[in-house]
């Protein structure tokens, strides 16, 4: 063995090689690992914790909502204690999806019938119109309940407009009352759509269209408007307008005046209107809560739009809904 080798033995064997500094290293780094495991599992319980809570707190306050829109016991129908005059709102286009429809209108009259408080009923309409047939099912609805409640009369006050189909309605009340600047009247019936054809032609597009029956494709928007389809609708427009005339008639009687153009379409101020016979006066609806029937106090019965459906149309899923609609339809109004 050389000088060499006996050194090297004896330097390994005087200095061993020591492992305790590697295990207090590899010790500290599984207490690290241990911490940080630790501190996520803390740090996940937080979450969870609050995810709980901000989800309980959604809860309550849904059920908060919900209880404000559909309690029992909120409303205006908890003011009539005593006596009073009970309004119904008739506000809007008169239309099956929209809060003038026949559903709300009727529901709502029959409540406002049915309190044993309500001494009279007001109409207080501010509408453009809309469907004959919504128009229609309050207008006979408010005669029947005339008949069963003949102790109630029924006033209609018209705000700023009360035309066509609104005022279809307004004919089925005892009296009708405006202001003098109001829109009164516009005896009529319109419906209107969109032909396409021109367009179509011009960007190379051709219709395919297959039916069975010779008219189900009546008044096709894209395909050639046909003469007899046109008489035909017409004849329907022309039988809608004679229903509307008639219902006009029997609710307002000898008070109309002799004038042709009532019932031309055109649309008379509150003043005219007194003057033909279309209303019986001028006033607001505390007016003739105070004067005519002589209870001031209003309870309103009107059914309300939900929280839901509010939101939903300011988010403008109506509009959309609308304008789709007009580009493919051809809807009957009275206007």
């Amino acid at each position: 063995m050389s000088d060499w080798d006996a050194d090297k033995t004896a330097d390994w064997g005087d200095k061993p090689v020591d492992s305790r500094p590697e295990q207090a290293e590899s010790g500290r780094d599984w207490k690290l690992i241990e911490k940080l495991v630790m501190s996520l599992q803390s740090e996940q319980r937080r979450s969870r914790r609050w995810g709980i809570f901000f989800k309980l707190l959604t809860f309550i306050y849904l059920f908060a909502l919900l209880f404000i829109v559909w309690s029992p016991f909120s409303g205006t129908l908890d003011a009539a204690t005593g006596q009073h005059t009970a309004v119904v709102e008739v506000n809007g286009v008169i239309a099956e999806d929209e809060l003038a429809s026949a559903d709300n209108l009727v529901g709502s009259l029959r409540s406002a019938f049915e309190q044993e408080n309500a001494v009279a009923v007001i109409l207080r309409i501010n509408s453009p119109g809309g469907s004959p047939v919504q128009s229609g099912y309050v207008y006979d609805e408010i005669r029947r309940l005339r008949g069963e409640y003949p102790e109630k009369k029924v006033y209609a006050v018209i705000s700023d407009m009360g035309a066509s189909g609104a005022y279809y309605i307004a004919a089925a009340a005892d009296e009708i009352y405006a202001n003098r600047a109001s829109l009164v009247g516009s005896v009529g019936v319109v419906a209107g759509g969109f032909g396409f054809t021109g367009i179509m032609e011009k960007m190379g597009i051709e219709r395919r269209l297959y039916t069975a029956g010779e008219n189900k494709a009546f008044l096709d928007p894209f395909s050639p408007e046909e003469e007899e389809e046109v008489q035909f609708w017409q004849g329907v427009l022309e039988n809608t307008h004679q229903q509307f005339i008639e219902a006009v008639k029997q609710g307002r009687g000898d008070r109309l005046a002799e004038d042709d153009r009532l019932f031309s379409g055109l649309v008379w101020s509150g003043e005219q209107a007194l003057e033909l016979g279309l209303i019986d006066g001028l006033g607001s609806t505390s007016h003739v809560a105070r004067q005519i029937v002589g209870q001031e106090e209003l309870v309103d019965y009107s059914r309300r739009k939900g929280a839901l459906r509010d939101l939903v149309d300011q988010l403008g899923v109506s509009l959309g809904k609308g304008v789709a609609g007009h580009l493919t339809e051809s809807r009957m109004q009275l206007r």
